[in-house]
């Protein structure tokens, strides 16, 4: 793989040669009998609820570096914290069209590129001279393009949101585009079987862990070709601005999130709940005209109903459901609650599925313990 010697405007090794390569014209261009693709293309801009703190603005200017020196780049996290968001921010910097596209398991390598879908079918009859009948018929593959090739002809910025969603056998026609710039089409399609990959073409690439449900794991060749920037939570201060974005005042915004933080402390390993809880619950109370006190039953509702929900089901949903009464009425009352540190009970080991090995030790120790006495 190329190193970061890439020159501007470039996907691939440096001696691809992608700038001297412009956007095919004539025949190339023309086969393309669908503008499906095209129409889906749009021009980013940021969501009016976009909050730029220095963290977020820190890693938006280290994406946007490294596409536009030619280098794919992959945000990868846990559900909830901004990828999509984030992926859309860094493709409106670029001010060019960006197509968005989502992965899905029932996906083929035809779905990215384009597939053949029916025939046109026309036909010439000549009598000029009555005594004289030539017929002459043509039939031609109509091909639909789909949303890579499109990107990739045009130069426009391809947004693949939870890529792993879709199967590793799938994204594969992605490894050439990324490393040599050639996008491989079948033959009777291009006269050539490729095209090449217009110069400005970009990539982003968002993808949930592979032990979410749904998901498969990711071919390494093709991670290999991208740089990954692993979005886990935010900081406090960056949590509150964008929570405080949806309307609510900032000491109530705090709040909110420090009870998301706190009951996300019974078990960082999950990272849940996650932000998107906060938003939730901030965007709720203020349209509501609620506020975020201890006294606010409806408040307490909203909480209880989106927290909860997060935390899954079995023993543990009561032993959560206490805690989080507990935290809305210390943190209410100005005390700070981090419970990371705090012993775990058994309904908590059974619950995590990080814990398995630790609850395996402890079972194994009390094993041999009582075959001593």
């Amino acid at each position: 793989m190329g190193t970061a010697d890439r020159g501007k405007g470039r996907v691939g090794p440096p001696d691809r040669g992608a700038a001297s390569n412009p956007k095919p014209s004539g025949s190339d261009a023309a086969t393309n009998s669908n503008t499906g693709a095209s129409e889906a293309a749009f021009l980013p801009e940021p969501g009016p609820h976009f909050v730029s703190t220095p963290f977020i603005e820190h890693l938006v200017q280290r994406a946007s570096i490294y596409l536009e020196i030619g280098y794919p780049v992959h945000f990868a996290g846990f559900a909830g914290t901004g990828k999509t968001t984030i992926a859309l921010h860094v493709a409106a910097r670029r001010g060019r069209p960006a197509i968005l596209m989502h992965g899905d398991a029932e996906y083929a390598g035809s779905d990215l590129v384009g597939r053949e879908g029916g025939y046109a079918k026309s036909k010439t009859v000549d009598n000029f001279v009555r005594s004289v009948v030539r017929s002459e018929e043509k039939v031609r593959v109509n091909w639909n393009e789909s949303a890579l090739t499109t990107a990739c002809r045009e130069g426009y910025t391809f947004i693949y949101d939870e890529f792993n969603r879709s199967r590793p056998e799938a994204n594969n026609v992605l490894l050439s585009v990324l490393e040599e710039g050639i996008l491989s089409l079948p033959a009777l399609h291009e006269k050539r079987g490729f095209i090449q990959v217009h110069p400005e073409f970009r990539a982003i690439f968002t993808s949930n862990p592979e032990e979410y449900g749904g998901t498969h794991q990711s071919a390494d060749a093709l991670l290999d070709r991208m740089i990954t920037m692993n979005l886990n939570q935010y900081d406090r201060g960056t949590e509150i601005d964008i929570a405080a974005a949806r309307g609510l005042p900032r000491p109530e915004a705090e709040i909110v999130v420090d009870i998301v933080r706190a009951m996300r402390s019974l078990d960082p390993n999950r990272r849940h709940p996650s932000l998107r809880a906060a938003l939730s619950i901030a965007n709720i109370t203020a349209r509501r005209g609620a506020h975020a006190r201890a006294d606010d039953e409806f408040f307490r509702w909203v909480c209880r109903d989106i927290i909860n929900m997060t935390v899954g089901t079995g023993a543990s949903v009561s032993q959560h459901s206490h805690k989080l009464e507990e935290a809305i009425d210390r943190i209410c009352a100005g005390e700070k609650v981090d419970w990371s540190n705090s012993p775990k009970t058994p309904g908590q080991l059974e619950e995590g599925g990080n814990n398995n090995g630790m609850l395996t030790q402890l079972r194994k120790e009390l094993s041999d313990l009582q075959s001593r006495i």
